[in-house]
């Protein structure tokens, strides 16, 4: 029996007891995945399991609290559940988690990138793939520039598994998710193929003096349409965000370098100690900002100072939660 044919029997013989499960169905073509709402048998025949499943779908629960809901997750996706279950944002009496291997998502913004290099973008019209992963590579179909599929010779290219998925996945220790309920199919090796991520190895070499430059021009870029609020799973004061909030008047509506900038700076610093660093707000973003290189640097200083990665142990408070005398390794005492 395959993996997804374990994990639909699963997701059938709980679903009596549940209102609904979330999991991801094939969307409006071949390669790409959309949230699925499985609340009746015949809805858990649509479901797949592949490297299209990009979406978190923790991003849904906070909604649905008080309601009995099971959720597919990849292993960054329940780490956001065992992180809002131990800062008490959802119930966790209430969540079934199914969990399987995860081998990785592909990235189209990535996949785009690799055929930009090898291809004028503007020869080629659309770039489609199947969401399969075989012997290390994806295997993409180019819409010729001119013409549609079906009506002009479309060019199949071979990429590498690991030029196409997300640069979180070549980092990822915990593929097979964090405190599960029920988990189908082998477990993953959980040896990351990086330990850090290509774009942080290249932005980390950029002079200090040159990165504000860098992150100014980025910024005057961004449209403040709120997708990397709107789909990160730990943004749960979407109704009072300190973005629209007036009273204090902390930012201004204004798309401006500045204003953007000072948005993202918040984001990140009221992501401290929870970000799960699952790339939702860089997966999200329309203009393709690299959000991550911020929640990245900022998780990694918790990592350093506090010696805690969110969403990795169900006992384990967030630093900025708790209070301590002394910390481990701020040695304030000795200066």
């Amino acid at each position: 029996m395959s993996v997804l044919d374990e994990m639909k029997t699963a997701i059938k013989a709980a679903l009596p007891e549940l209102e609904l499960v979330i999991g991801w169905e094939r969307s409006f073509d071949e390669g790409r995945a959309t949230p699925l709402f499985m609340r009746a048998p015949e809805d858990v025949d649509r479901l797949i399991l592949d490297a299209r499943c990009e979406q978190g779908l923790p991003v849904y629960l906070t909604g649905l609290r008080g309601q009995k809901v099971g959720v597919v997750v990849k292993g960054c996706d329940s780490r956001a559940v065992v992180q809002l279950a131990r800062e008490g944002l959802i119930d966790c009496e209430k969540i079934t988690v199914f969990g399987f291997g995860c081998t990785g998502t592909l990235s189209r913004a990535r996949l785009e990138e690799v055929v930009a290099l090898t291809h004028n973008p503007d020869h080629v019209a659309a770039v489609e793939c199947t969401g399969s992963v075989a012997s290390g590579k994806v295997r993409a179909t180019l819409t010729p520039a001119g013409g549609a599929e079906g009506h002009v010779s479309c060019e199949a290219l071979e990429v590498p598994f690991s030029d196409a998925c997300f640069e979180k996945c070549l980092t990822c220790r915990h593929p097979n998710g964090v405190a599960v309920d029920r988990f189908v199919g082998p477990e993953v090796d959980a040896t990351p193929a990086r330990e850090t991520a290509p774009s942080q190895e290249a932005f980390e070499r950029v002079p200090l003096e040159e990165r504000f430059t860098f992150w100014q021009e980025e910024m005057r870029r961004c449209v403040r349409c709120y997708a990397c609020r709107n789909s990160c799973p730990m943004c749960v004061c979407r109704d009072h965000c300190i973005s629209s909030s007036r009273d204090p008047h902390w930012l201004s509506q204004e798309s401006s370098a500045g204003e953007n900038f000072m948005f993202q700076l918040i984001h990140v610093s009221h992501l401290a100690g929870r970000c799960v660093e699952c790339g939702e707000c860089e997966r999200a973003c329309p203009v393709n900002l690299p959000l991550m290189l911020l929640r990245r640097t900022m998780a990694g200083a918790v990592r350093d100072v506090f010696g805690h990665e969110s969403g990795v142990d169900p006992e384990a408070a967030p630093p900025l939660l708790t209070f301590k005398v002394d910390e481990d390794n701020i040695k304030e005492r000795e200066w």
